[in-house]
């Protein structure tokens, strides 16, 4: 499930407890995990509210504490698939901030080239993977902290997009990329043959480019995929 989904999930669930919200306020806290105060604003007793949230296709389990709701989904790497499927339409929304990251220095101590880097090294993933004949493939069995971390923070995307306070988001998801990147290598490295976790990193890091890629347009620069 997608972000929005189980956003849609929540404020459904809202309505047929008979009260209403302007926007359901979604947080992601982990892989497949999102967290929601919608049942303290709407006025509704969250055990009550998750239990309603929790009988909805797609969603695994509900926790409730102190009013918020815990919502964990059902398969929470069909994330990817679904940034993959959306595209440029992933977490598009307007956002009126502008990017005033400087060009230069291109080092990491420049959140700007951090970012405008991070998207160029997903780039050049999916460039050599081709080259390779490294296809992608279900990213199901990655378990590494540094994939999770990143699996987390591409389902904050559309969250932040929609707050309309984006770069402070991005940068973190630019770091995230870069721990991926470092760690975890997506391309085999000198006689290694491709294998599935090979397959499953490239398709994940297809799906933070597509991340990046909106959210620098959505502040209003043109993602380039070399530097």
């Amino acid at each position: 499930m997608t972000p929005a989904e189980v956003s849609a999930v929540v404020a459904g669930a809202v309505r047929d407890a008979g009260k209403s919200v302007p926007d359901v306020a979604l947080r992601c806290l982990g892989p497949g995990v999102y967290g929601s105060p919608a049942a303290l604003r709407a006025g509704v007793d969250a055990g009550v509210l998750g239990r309603m949230v929790e009988g909805a296709p797609g969603i695994s389990r509900v926790e409730t504490e102190r009013g918020f709701l815990k919502v964990y989904v059902a398969a929470p790497w069909e994330l990817v698939e679904d940034v993959l499927a959306e595209g440029e339409r992933y977490g598009a929304a307007e956002v009126a901030e502008r990017a005033a990251w400087p060009d230069r220095p291109r080092t990491f101590e420049n959140p700007g080239f951090r970012v405008r880097f991070a998207h160029a090294r997903m780039a050049a993933v999916r460039r050599r993977a081709r080259d390779l004949g490294v296809r992608g493939g279900p990213p199901a069995g990655l378990e590494c902290r540094e994939e999770l971390a990143l699996l987390g923070l591409l389902g904050e995307l559309p969250g932040w997009a929609r707050s309309g306070v984006l770069t402070g988001f991005l940068e973190r998801l630019a770091d995230g990329v870069h721990d991926f990147y470092e760690r975890c290598p997506a391309l085999p490295e000198g006689q290694e043959k491709p294998g599935a976790v090979h397959a499953a990193r490239v398709t994940l890091a297809a799906a933070a480019r597509i991340a990046l890629s909106n959210g620098l347009t959505m502040i209003g620069e043109t993602p380039r995929e070399r530097l």
